[in-house]
């Protein structure tokens, strides 16, 4: 049985990572707040860009974005290189790699995904993990390139995984369909002969798609780093509710071992002065 005096100091220990953990917390929870206040609604640009597109009948667009060159699916796996996220980016590479079972392109943004994705797919084409300073850089570029592989018939069908918060202790893992670009049918559409328009309307709807694949995987990435506030929140306070669990136990053992001690002194005592009285 351990000495008491090992027993007192483990309670100590862990009463002060208890402590670091509750300072955490509270740093967790104060970003998650600052974040969503920073966070700029994409629902209004895209309701602009929907709205145009939402009038024109995309299917006599003869276009990549609207038409898929090939069936090929590329999945991108949106992770994060921040720490103490409970298993998160873990879920996230297993929901991506489900969809690409029978074949197609894997996409990883941030280190750790990549590390968890190895040796489980044959290809991993991986992103530098989301900067605050960068992210908007970030997007642009992971837009670009899949883009480019889609005009250059590489790929036909981007879906997207990733986590968003829709609260400090709800949040899910989202998948979507990034391109080819629809929307729901429409009863009617624009006359497109009653406008002028100084550019085809392949080209037209070409350049909106562009912009809205840009905003759209920022703010995905806005989204995700809202998430991984989140996910931190919650897997401190598991972690913290474990040690007072491990705290209660380590009280009990402590005042139990003392008992036993005092009682075994108790008797010691009696003992002798019985084996005096005898004598």
């Amino acid at each position: 049985m351990p000495a008491l005096s090992q027993i007192k100091k483990d309670i100590e220990f862990y009463q002060g990572l208890h402590s670091l953990l509750k300072v955490l917390k509270g740093i967790a929870i104060s970003q998650y707040h600052m974040w969503e206040k920073k966070l700029q609604p994409f629902e209004v640009f895209s309701h602009y860009i929907e709205g145009f597109l939402g009038g024109i009948n995309l299917e006599e667009i003869n276009h990549p974005f609207i038409i898929p060159p090939t069936k090929t699916l590329a999945v991108v796996a949106v992770t994060s290189d921040a720490g103490l996220l409970g298993g998160l980016n873990r879920e996230i590479v297993n929901r991506a790699l489900d969809e690409i079972k029978e074949g197609g392109v894997f996409i990883v943004v941030g280190e750790r995904g990549k590390l968890y994705a190895q040796g489980r797919v044959k290809e991993v084409v991986a992103f530098e993990g989301i900067k605050d300073d960068t992210k908007f850089n970030q997007a642009i570029e992971l837009r670009n390139y899949l883009i480019g592989e889609l005009v250059n018939g590489r790929i036909g069908v981007v879906k997207i995984v990733y986590p968003r918060a829709y609260s400090l202790a709800v949040q899910r893992i989202e998948k979507e369909i990034l391109l080819p670009y629809g929307l729901k049918e429409k009863e009617s559409y624009l006359q497109l002969e009653d406008f002028i328009l100084e550019s085809s309307i392949e080209r037209i709807v070409e350049y909106l798609v562009f912009l809205w694949l840009g905003r759209k995987l920022y703010d995905i990435f806005n989204m995700s780093r809202l998430a991984e506030f989140a996910a931190r929140f919650l897997h401190l306070e598991e972690c913290t509710q474990k040690l007072e669990d491990m705290d209660q136990k380590l009280k009990f053992k402590y005042f139990r071992l003392q008992h036993e001690i005092t009682d075994r002194s108790i008797r010691e005592i009696f003992a002798g002065r019985l084996n005096y009285g005898y004598r």
